[in-house]
């Protein structure tokens, strides 16, 4: 019961938060900075950060770096976003999961210092993770930058230790730009002036801007590779080779800052890693209980071009023995059809659904559309359950179901499924 009610606390309090500013999204530091200001700057009282921007990958390379360090003996306070069924899944304290009572007093002492004035929610809540960063023990800070980079909420950190940017590809367009130059240049943003950059391998336009960015910084900058095939990943799919590659460099530098990080310790961190919503195996709930053990059912929270290619080429490489169907929901500020493109030749069905509680959520008769349109053979279906009960109608030999394109559906699965 106790805990039921600091849920309900802290829910009531991120309700008021998110009426502070008519805009969920309204790029800009200057509500950001008076706040801190007001907090007394915690973002100048933390332990070494490690900033990461980008596309895809972004948390990947923070789940890869946290268990490296949590198996190098070191405490990270962790900052990503979205979350995916509660929000304390955003701030983790010394490694673990903040507590309810302890979000609940960091965002009421954010909104009583913020006095009203319009902020908006991420904002805020940055600004509460900052604090409690800076008021609780750890040896390391890593920090997700939300969207962009150069007017990100995170990009108050004056001195990290190095910044990562994962790969750049098109997504939040009508915030950051309608070229992937454009976008890459407000993620390289987040390079600082003689702080190391570690760059994952981009498309050639990307990484033009970034290295003219860091030169123009005077960031010193590193290009990461892959890691080898052989070595054991926690995650799936041939692309996170790419993220533990940008967390093996972080990994270099944060040695030469002084963290004593055994090759053991990498290993084991990159064979421990675990971020759900990323090409996940779903092992319980009600999509399961519907179609029958014999069917293995998978959850992604991709919904960008990018993400599209990533799970097709994992479909081709390691799908190939029994048929894909697919369990669709996306917002309509995303390319539909760019993201179902590449999965189209792979997919024998798709069911399309509308997301629970989302306003911007596309409805299940336009996303079945764009779905046809892109040659996947598709019905409409009024959730997740009734979906699961209309593919087991077909009467389709037991296959491989993927639950995909949003990662706020991915949290309507997870609210219900482990």
């Amino acid at each position: 019961m106790t805990e039921l009610l600091e849920t309900r606390r802290t829910d009531a309090i991120l309700e008021r938060l998110m009426r502070l500013h008519p805009k969920v999204i309204d790029l800009t530091l200057d509500r950001v900075y008076r706040l801190l200001e007001a907090l007394g700057n915690p973002q100048d009282r933390l332990p070494p950060v490690v900033h990461v921007a980008g596309t895809n990958g972004k948390g990947s390379t923070i789940a890869f770096l946290k268990a490296i360090l949590t198996e190098a003996g070191y405490r990270p306070h962790v900052y990503t976003s979205p979350h995916l069924v509660r929000f304390a899944e955003r701030i983790a304290l010394g490694g673990a999961q903040i507590a309810e009572p302890d979000l609940a007093s960091y965002l009421e002492r954010c909104e009583e210092a913020n006095g009203g004035a319009p902020i908006t929610y991420f904002e805020i809540t940055t600004c509460a993770a900052l604090l409690a960063f800076a008021e609780n023990p750890a040896d390391i800070v890593l920090l997700e930058v939300g969207l962009g980079g150069r007017l990100d909420a995170t990009n108050v950190i004056g001195e990290p230790v190095c910044t990562a940017i994962t790969p750049v590809s098109m997504d939040h367009m009508q915030f950051l730009g309608n070229t992937l130059a454009a976008i890459a240049g407000e993620k390289a943003a987040i390079q600082k002036p003689d702080i190391p950059s570690i760059v994952a391998p981009q498309q050639p336009e990307a990484m033009r801007v970034i290295e003219d960015t860091a030169r123009e910084a005077g960031a010193p900058m590193t290009r990461a590779q892959p890691v080898a095939d052989d070595r054991p990943l926690g995650l799936a799919g041939d692309h996170q080779r790419i993220n533990a590659g940008v967390a093996a460099e972080v990994v270099s530098v944060l040695r030469r800052a002084g963290f004593a990080i055994s090759e053991d310790a990498v290993a084991a961190g990159f064979a421990k890693a675990h971020w759900r919503a990323r090409l996940q195996k779903l092992q319980t709930g009600p999509v399961l209980d519907v179609l029958g053990s014999d069917w293995e059912v998978w959850l992604d929270g991709g919904h960008n071009a990018a993400a599209g290619e990533i799970i097709a080429t994992y479909a081709r490489r390691r799908w190939d023995d029994r048929p894909l169907h697919l369990i669709v929901g996306m917002l309509n500020t995303k390319a539909v059809g760019d993201f179902l493109r590449p999965l189209a030749s792979l997919t024998q069905s798709a069911q399309a659904i509308p997301i629970p509680g989302e306003p911007n959520s596309l409805s299940a008769e336009e996303l079945c559309a764009i779905a046809q349109a892109e040659g996947i053979d598709s019905s409409e279906a009024t959730g997740l359950e009734a979906a699961a009960v209309s593919l087991a109608a077909t009467g389709a030999a037991p296959g491989r179901l993927l639950i995909c394109g949003s990662l706020y559906l991915s949290g309507e699965v997870l609210a219900t499924h482990a």
